[in-house]
Parts: structure tokens; sequence; C-alpha cells
């Protein structure tokens, strides 16, 4: 079951204060995302130097007549999703328009500070948002997977 406190944290970052809506207990929930690449150890790196995650296990696989090679990291919370880096052994062109992927930080300018140091890009400087009481940067990976960074200030 989600936390109540983290999804209760991200509607009061995206929602108008007038708009919480109840939440519910359900048996199917958010678990994973698995992240498309071509080179798994170099975004493994940028994945744990910028954003700290913690490495936990390594899958090889096959799905649809495709090997394939997994890792999968800690969740960064009570509740949160687990990030999954997804390699196929015949991808040869990294794909980087199909997501972006959401992260909270309690100081965005440094993340963004570390990413650019892993081989990161900033896309966008931080703006800041003050009437929904937010900073928010965008980032791109070393694939250019762009990243969203939050920063709650009120």
């Amino acid at each position: 079951m989600i936390a109540r406190s983290v999804v209760k944290s991200y509607i009061r970052t995206f929602a108008p204060a007038h708009q919480e809506p109840a939440l519910t207990a359900s048996p199917d929930h958010f678990s994973f995302t698995k992240l498309l690449v071509v080179d798994l150890e170099k975004n493994a790196a940028f994945y744990r130097d910028v954003f700290r995650l913690q490495e936990t296990t390594r899958i090889r696989a096959e799905v649809g007549g495709r090997g394939l090679e997994e890792i999968l990291f800690n969740p960064t919370g009570e509740g949160a999703a687990t990030f999954v880096l997804l390699r196929f052994d015949d991808a040869t062109t990294p794909s980087s328009s199909e997501l972006i992927l959401g992260f909270h930080s309690t100081d965005v300018d440094a993340l963004a500070a570390r990413a650019t140091a892993a081989g990161g890009t900033l896309t966008r400087e931080t703006k800041d948002y003050p009437h929904l009481g937010v900073r928010v940067a965008f980032i791109a990976d070393p694939e250019g997977h762009q990243i969203e960074v939050v920063q709650q200030v009120a």
C-alpha cells in the first residue's frame, strides 16, 4: 500500500490547495518504473551518483524473444516505487522521449550540480513557483532521458 504521507506530499506539490482528493486503499497500485537504456553501467553510475539510489539486484532474462538485463534500485522512501534500469541486448540507440522521471529533492541546486558532474545536462534552469511553494529544474541523464526535480520550499 502506498504511504498516505508520500501521496499527500505529492498532491500538495502539484494540486491546488482546494483540491485534495480522498485517498483510498487499493490492492492495485503503481509499483515501479523501468527506464530503457543502451549503456546500463553508465546510467547505473549516473543514478547512483546523482540520486543516491542503491542497487539491490540484477536480473538477466528474456521477454518476447529479446534478451535483457535489469538493475533494480531500492525505493527512496516509505511507499515509494522501485526504479529499474533495463537494457535489451539488441538495443543500439537510446530512446529518450518516452517519459519524464520525477524526483523530489531537499536541494534542487545541489542535485543539478551532481547531475552535471556525473555526465548529465541541465535542460532547464531552476525556476521558482511561489504560488505552488516549489522550485523545479529539469535535467537529462547521459542518454537524454528527461528528469523533473521538485523541491518544496513552503
